[in-house]
């Protein structure tokens, strides 16, 4: 079959569609023996002289096949499916680094691409020459990498390995340089295959952060098997089974199909059969008791979390007025300890140390609890508790307490924002806002499904009865 693979030109930018596929298909052919390719490249052709009807020496395996797709400039698209369904084949047909078997794909302007762990660079090259290397393949100048090589270094945050052969660089070093090469080629199409799955939370959120700001005027084709990622991300996405579109709409409906699907295959596979009882929850009202979940001492067995100290010349990612700044972040314990060790489901509370630098008026202290992909899971601030204004004067250092009970928490990383503003809940500036103040990890978890786990006040399953 004839391949018809078009890539646009930069003229057509102003195009409402970013990205085009029409049936779109990837073939490949499987050899049981090496003999059988040679077999194929000459007995075929013998047979045709002849006018027979040539013997195939191999079986066809479409990796996709059919797939129709329009994808609009700005929209931010999930491919998602279980691994062999064609997600990766498919991103690499649309980048025009495979050669479709039949189809064409059509994109206007400029795509970037990370498409697997080192993808477009040489490993006996320095990262410098990478750099070099992999942005005049995106199309820029020297002149234009020369500009901004500072700027990738510094996104990168590699430090002194940016001179040494990336064959000498660990997974996380190879995705924190293709992604800060990423960020510098002024795309307006970025596919992300996978590569935040790699690397510390502090550059994940980092890159969480570009992507979120990118969505504003770029288009994005996102491959993750994290469905948190997906519909935080993402307002579309399309479900890849066996090479074929089998579900295209709201990333919420298409992950949920999705995942019900998996879930019914998982229970099918282990031969569990499922069987329905009546479950019963209780309710209560709230008291000004704290609330203790009963099988609190078995989550303590299974669910550990470690806390990493606060260190305030590791974050570049902050900004504000400076009026005030922030100087600690800790999590304490009920005796008032620092920790380092945690357990979901007790107390904790989390102490902001605030400097004032200049006097200011209407102080205000908040934080947020984020996942690795930056998705708020709680925060608060103390506008509300307080009814009279909380003035600073320059000099003055103030101890703001959050005291909760820690969530259960699924297994991975987790980070806190902390903030401290000025004026009121609805009318405010900034005076310091530090990303990732405080870092944490779920080493292991009771937990499997769900962002947070709550306190259960009473849990209960009985058989229903049937009256005679």
């Amino acid at each position: 079959m004839c391949s018809d693979s078009v890539q646009q030109p930069q003229e057509q930018e102003a195009s409402p569609t970013a990205i085009d596929v029409h049936g779109l298909g990837k073939r490949y052919e499987i050899y049981s023996a090496p003999q059988d390719r040679l077999k194929q490249m000459i007995f075929p052709r013998i047979a045709r002289m002849f006018g027979r009807k040539p013997k195939e020496y191999f079986r066809e395996f479409w990796a996709l096949r059919d797939v129709d797709l329009t994808v609009k400039r700005g929209e931010t698209v999930a491919i998602i499916g279980q691994n062999g369904s064609g997600k990766s084949t498919f991103l690499q047909l649309v980048c025009g680094t495979l050669f479709p078997t039949q189809g064409q794909v059509r994109h206007h302007g400029r795509i970037a691409a990370l498409l697997e762990l080192g993808a477009g660079f040489n490993p006996e090259f320095t990262g410098e020459e990478n750099v070099y290397l992999s942005g005049m393949l995106y199309g820029l100048t020297e002149q234009q990498l020369k500009e901004r090589y500072a700027s990738i270094v510094e996104f990168a945050e590699i430090g002194d390995f940016i001179s040494q052969p990336v064959k000498t660089y660990s997974s996380g070093m190879y995705v924190r340089l293709a992604f800060a090469i990423a960020v510098h080629v002024d795309a307006d199409v970025l596919v992300v295959d996978e590569a935040l799955s790699v690397g510390d939370v502090r550059f994940t959120q980092k890159c969480m952060r570009f992507l979120r700001g990118f969505q504003k005027s770029g288009t994005l084709l996102f491959v993750s098997h994290d469905a948190g990622a997906v519909t935080s991300l993402c307002s579309r996405a399309v479900w890849l089974d066996h090479g074929s579109v089998r579900m295209d709409g709201a990333a919420k409906d298409v992950v949920e199909a999705y995942l019900a699907e998996q879930h019914m295959l998982d229970r099918k596979a282990q031969g569990v059969a499922v069987s329905t009882v009546k479950t019963e929850r209780g309710r209560a009202r709230m008291k000004a008791l704290d609330v203790i979940d009963p099988r609190l001492e078995l989550i303590k067995s299974s669910n550990t979390i470690r806390v990493f100290e606060f260190d305030p010349d590791a974050h570049r990612n902050t900004f504000g007025a400076g009026g005030a700044a922030i100087v600690n972040v800790s999590l304490i314990d009920s005796d008032g300890h620092e920790v380092q060790l945690l357990h979901g489901g007790e107390l904790v509370t989390l102490q902001l140390k605030v400097a004032v630098n200049v006097s200011v008026r209407g102080l205000i202290f908040g934080f947020y609890v984020k996942d690795r992909l930056g998705q708020r899971l709680f925060g608060d601030n103390s506008h509300l508790t307080y009814e009279e204004v909380i003035d600073g004067s320059e000099g003055d250092t103030f101890l703001a307490s959050f005291q909760f009970r820690l969530p259960i928490l699924p297994v991975g990383a987790y980070s806190i924002d902390a903030a401290v503003a000025s004026g009121t809940q609805d009318d405010h500036t900034q005076q310091h806002w530090l990303h990732d103040a405080l870092q944490f990890r779920t080493i292991d978890s009771t937990m499997r499904h769900g962002l947070v786990g709550i306190p259960m006040l009473r849990i209960s399953v009985e058989k229903e009865r049937l009256l005679a």
